[in-house]
């Protein structure tokens, strides 16, 4: 089994690196775990207390629970993987079933953080995109898919998003043994990455 890890900031265009991936080399061989899944469980709290938490710092995820899955993962079991509704802070009662697959690629901001997760991962890769871009696609998908005002957004940005992403998401880089500049956008790059995972596959077809 091979397992991916594509950490970077908010927006960068990971999840896009990912599912190209997915989409080229087909479901029956590829499983796609977001880390996004996994933040800490809050249904003690109030919703009016669920807003007002960091969720760009490394502790906001249930990193226990997602080593677990991978590893089970890894083992050749299958997972019920969490479901998180954005909208209301909270998770979901609902799971999804995730079967073992050849290659798993896990995705998300803090992937490369964290030295247990990361020492599960065969290939760790970065997306490096602007600043700029990040931010502006940010306020997009949070106020299109999340129900966010541009308030939020922008109060959420500069209080925690940012400095979670200097503090932590950046320096992360260095773990990274392939970085991708722009994200989705970086054809080539993805070409290399989707051929060395079809290698493997085919190496151990």
């Amino acid at each position: 089994m091979l397992i991916i890890g594509i950490a970077g900031g908010t927006g960068s265009g990971k999840t896009s690196v990912a599912r190209a991936i997915l989409e080229q080399l087909g479901a029956q061989s590829v499983a796609l775990i977001s880390q996004d899944a996994y933040y800490q469980d809050h249904s003690d709290l109030p919703f009016e207390r669920r807003q007002q938490l960091n969720y760009d710092h490394p502790d906001s995820f249930d990193n226990d629970l997602l080593r677990e899955h991978v590893t089970t993962l890894r083992q050749g079991g299958s997972i019920e993987m969490p479901i998180y509704d954005f909208k209301t802070h909270n998770r979901s009662a609902q799971t999804i079933h995730v079967p073992a697959r050849p290659v798993i690629i896990l995705e998300g901001i803090h992937v490369l953080v964290d030295p247990e997760l990361r020492a599960l991962l065969d290939i760790k890769v970065f997306v490096d995109t602007d600043p700029d871009v990040r931010v502006l696609r940010r306020i997009r998908r949070d106020i299109e898919e999340r129900g966010r005002s541009i308030e939020s957004v922008y109060d959420q940005y500069l209080s925690t998003v940012k400095p979670m992403h200097d503090a932590f998401i950046e320096p992360s880089k260095r773990f990274a043994d392939l970085i991708i500049p722009e994200g989705g956008q970086n054809q080539i790059a993805i070409a290399l990455l989707t051929t060395r995972v079809s290698q493997f596959l085919s190496e151990n077809n």
